[in-house]
C-alpha cells in the first residue's frame, strides 16, 4: 500500500500517438507502463505530493500551461543510458521551457529531486531492461519512425494505490492567442 505521503504526482506530455508503436515493449519492460502511465515525454517528477496539492497549484499550472504555446515534436531517434532506452524528442526546447517554468514556479519541487536537470526530455520505451534486447527494439520501434506528435496540452498524473492514474489535463495557450503570447 501506498502511504498518503508517498503519492506522487509528476507533469507529462502524453503521447499517445506513440502507444501504437512502443505499447508492447514499454508494457513489458517499463514499469511505469504497467502501472498505467501511458506514452509520455516528462515535464516534472515528482511535483507536489498528491495530498499537499492545492487548487491555486492547479490553477497556477493552468495559468503557466496557457502561456506556453502548442508545438509539434518528431521522434525519430533513440538514447540509452545503461538499462533504459528512449525516443528523443525534436525540438526539445518547449519541452525544456516547459520543465524550467514548472521547475522556476515550484522550485521546492526540482526535476528528479535534483538529480537530473530535466534538460534531456525523452519518451522512456525499456527502463531496467537487458540492453541486449535494445537492437531488436530499435528495429521494430524504428520502422514506424518518424512519428510526429501535437502537443497541446500539460497532464497531471496521480499516484494511486492501484498504479497511475490521469488527474487533469491543462491545454497549452495557441500562438497568438493572449495566453499564448
Amino acid at each position: 500500500m501506498i502511504a498518503p505521503d508517498d503519492r506522487r504526482t509528476a507533469v507529462v506530455v502524453l503521447v499517445p500517438g506513440a502507444d501504437r508503436v512502443v505499447r508492447r515493449w514499454r508494457d513489458r519492460h517499463d514499469p511505469h507502463a504497467a502501472a498505467g502511465v501511458p506514452a509520455h515525454v516528462t515535464v516534472l517528477y515528482p511535483w507536489i505530493p498528491a495530498d499537499a496539492l492545492t487548487a491555486e497549484d492547479e490553477r497556477a499550472l493552468a495559468a503557466l500551461a496557457a502561456a506556453h504555446d502548442r508545438f509539434a515534436l518528431d521522434f525519430a531517434g533513440f538514447g540509452t543510458l545503461g538499462r533504459t532506452l528512449w525516443l528523443a524528442p525534436s525540438p526539445a526546447e518547449p519541452v525544456v521551457a516547459l520543465t524550467r517554468a514548472v521547475a522556476a514556479r515550484w522550485p521546492q519541487h526540482p526535476p528528479y529531486r535534483g538529480r537530473f536537470d530535466g534538460d534531456h526530455p525523452h519518451l522512456t520505451i525499456a527502463d531496467g531492461a537487458d540492453p541486449v534486447l535494445f537492437p531488436r527494439i530499435t528495429d521494430d520501434v524504428g520502422a514506424h519512425l518518424p512519428l510526429r506528435v501535437d502537443v497541446t496540452e500539460l497532464t497531471l498524473v496521480e499516484q494511486r494505490a492501484g498504479g497511475w492514474r490521469l488527474r487533469r489535463s491543462f491545454p497549452l495557450g495557441t500562438a497568438g492567442s493572449p495566453a499564448g503570447r
